[in-house]
């Protein structure tokens, strides 16, 4: 099942996770270099709430930010 938000669309977002050593350059070494890269997943944060819909009530996700500028109405 699809995890968006109902009233803004906001879903997950992928991305990379990049592993590096050495020391930095400002610091005196001879500069940070990149020894892995791997994918993940960037994740709204989703809330699964009673809302008003049509005059029914529904359990919907929806994501904090659309909760907090009042965009729903809670049953």
């Amino acid at each position: 099942m699809l995890r968006n938000c109902i009233f803004c669309g906001k879903g997950k977002i992928s991305g990379n996770t990049i592993v590096r050593r050495g020391m930095a350059k400002k610091k005196g070494g001879a500069g940070r270099r990149i020894t892995g890269i791997s994918k993940r997943k960037f994740l709204p944060n989703l809330q699964r709430i009673k809302v008003i819909i049509d005059k029914q009530t529904k359990r919907v996700y929806v994501c904090t930010k659309c909760i907090k500028a009042g965009k729903i109405q809670k049953a």
